[in-house]
């Protein structure tokens, strides 16, 4: 309860001033002004980002992100949900700030081999680069899951990553760039492999070179090209 001047009434204490941060005491009738600790969203999320990039969705507790967040755990949920929600929101960023290599190269390579072989040189490069963890979050995050709902979105996203692959594949075999007996879901699936293999290949200290190498390897295998070339 409150007296007539505003402060707080304290049973059998007579009276105490409300005092918290940011009130003006004398003034306002003693109404809290001050406003919850204020914080840079963007930068928030990209350090939840990184820590679950490095540690994966189950390993990386709430408390964890508050620390690296540098906010209280009422901010997080306020700003971002619950901590599955703030996990879809760093894969969406991740998605775009550092693993849209893939979707560049399938839209702007003239064919599947030419996709294929521009994202897994470019993988080389994003998974070992320094700065952030190495290999892909969308991979490693996955590991040791035992949330469903987590496990099967990274799946499905993943799976999703192939299928775009095989669609590219069926193309060219169709236009005549790729044999008629070419195993389009064969070779789309071997494609996720290869990206898959490459970031668990990246965090345990592979380098750029290597990867490289192992990207030409794989490349390799492709069929011969059909009559048409265009």
């Amino acid at each position: 309860m409150v007296n007539d001047d505003g402060t707080a009434r304290v049973a059998g204490h007579g009276t105490a001033r409300a005092e918290r941060p940011g009130t003006v005491t004398g003034q306002g009738r003693g109404r809290p002004r001050g406003r919850p600790r204020s914080f840079d969203r963007e930068t928030a999320l990209e350090k939840a980002l990184l820590a679950f990039w490095e540690h994966g969705y189950e390993a990386t507790s709430v408390s964890d992100l508050t620390r690296v967040m540098d906010i209280g755990a009422p901010s997080l949920y306020a700003a971002f949900g619950d901590k599955r929600s703030l996990f879809e929101e760093v894969v969406q960023v991740y998605g775009a700030r550092y693993g849209s290599f893939a979707d560049r190269a399938l839209a702007e390579e003239p064919t599947a081999r030419a996709a294929v072989e521009r994202t897994l040189r470019e993988a080389a490069a994003a998974y070992t680069e320094p700065g952030h963890p190495h290999g892909c979050l969308v991979v490693h995050a996955a590991a040791n899951c035992s949330t469903p709902e987590v496990e099967r979105s990274l799946r499905d996203r993943r799976n999703a990553n192939i299928a775009v692959f095989e669609s590219r594949i069926r193309a060219d075999v169709a236009a005549g760039v790729l044999p008629p007996g070419t195993d389009a879901a064969a070779l789309a699936r071997h494609t996720g492999a290869m990206i898959q293999g490459m970031s668990q290949q990246a965090r345990d200290g592979a380098s750029r070179e290597e990867l490289e190498a192992v990207a030409e390897i794989a490349l390799s295998i492709w069929p011969r090209t059909g009559t048409h070339t265009g």
